[in-house]
């Protein structure tokens, strides 16, 4: 476990230390739906959710994913030097689907030779048998990432947010997936309406008894054309300020186990739909000083457990 001179286990050095160097992901869009939109379980997907399904960034899902892939990498390679990218199924939840239609998705990416790795956003309510079977075969060619958005361990704060599952569900798919051999990722949203720091800090603390690869966390976001947009309107929530979402983030870092990758420490959201938090946007800055207050309190990953 090799840190690569941060204070926390991040995503870069995980890579680094994995494949030797950078690798980036490549968005890509298979044309998904999910349980809590086709009216298996609701139709207004989860209450944050837009229209892209946390997918605001991949790509065109009428594009074949060789050409998406192409699409890409052409657009990371303005920024980026290397020959080794992650596939990223992201839109939507990228396992419900007939075993017939994943196997032919992830494998048109996997036999890609510009991809070293696939990652897959999915549910944990979405992974039966024959699917986790599927995974574990394409896992035995490239490495395999299977990202759960659990949000909140609370079930108060999960029945706002409809997530759709019971905290039991995730856990039983944890289990399948390291079974299974795959590297488990959680996401995490901070700043839920009606959770206090304290019932955030559990959440976390939480993931410190699981078997699980990394944890994406995110400040929530206020996405316009989304029902949480509603309610900020109608009942407006504190919504995290910088210098108050770095300060709790480090306390976060500092409740994590040492072994868990922080595969990402701040969100995205489209600037054309961002409502708050407007600084937000603004990636780097907001990195830059995660990292200095980081030093200048003197934490490191997993200094308060």
């Amino acid at each position: 476990m090799n840190w690569h001179g941060k204070r926390y286990y991040s995503f870069d050095s995980f890579l680094k230390n994995y494949f030797g160097e950078k690798i980036y992901k490549v968005s890509l869009n298979g044309g998904f739906t999910c349980p809590n939109r086709d009216g298996t379980l609701d139709t207004r997907g989860c209450i944050f959710c837009s229209e892209g399904g946390s997918g605001d960034f991949a790509s065109d899902a009428s594009l074949s994913i060789h050409d998406q892939i192409t699409q890409g990498i052409d657009l990371l390679s303005k920024k980026a030097s290397t020959d080794k990218y992650i596939a990223y199924f992201q839109a939507f939840t990228n396992t419900y689907a007939s075993i017939g239609k994943l196997r032919r998705l992830f494998t048109e990416a996997i036999e890609d030779s510009r991809i070293s790795a696939l990652a897959i956003g999915t549910r944990p309510d979405c992974l039966p048998p024959d699917v986790l079977e599927l995974l574990k075969e394409l896992n035995q060619r490239k490495p395999v990432f299977v990202e759960l958005g659990l949000q909140t361990i609370h079930p108060s704060t999960a029945d706002f947010i409809r997530r759709g599952y019971p905290l039991s569900c995730f856990e039983d798919a944890v289990m399948h997936l390291q079974k299974a051999g795959l590297f488990t990722v959680v996401h995490l949203i901070l700043g839920l309406p009606g959770e206090t720091k304290e019932m955030m800090l559990e959440s976390v603390r939480y993931l410190n008894t699981l078997p699980i690869h990394g944890v994406k966390f995110s400040m929530l976001h206020v996405l316009k054309h989304t029902d949480l947009a509603d309610y900020y309107k109608e009942h407006p929530f504190y919504v995290y300020d910088l210098e108050s979402y770095v300060n709790f983030i480090i306390q976060c870092i500092g409740n994590l186990r040492k072994d868990i990758v922080i595969h990402r420490l701040t969100g995205d959201g489209p600037k054309d739909l961002l409502i708050a938090p407007k600084w937000s946007l603004h990636k780097r800055k907001v990195l830059n000083e995660i990292a200095r207050q980081l030093k200048i309190q003197d934490v490191q990953q997993g200094d308060f457990l």
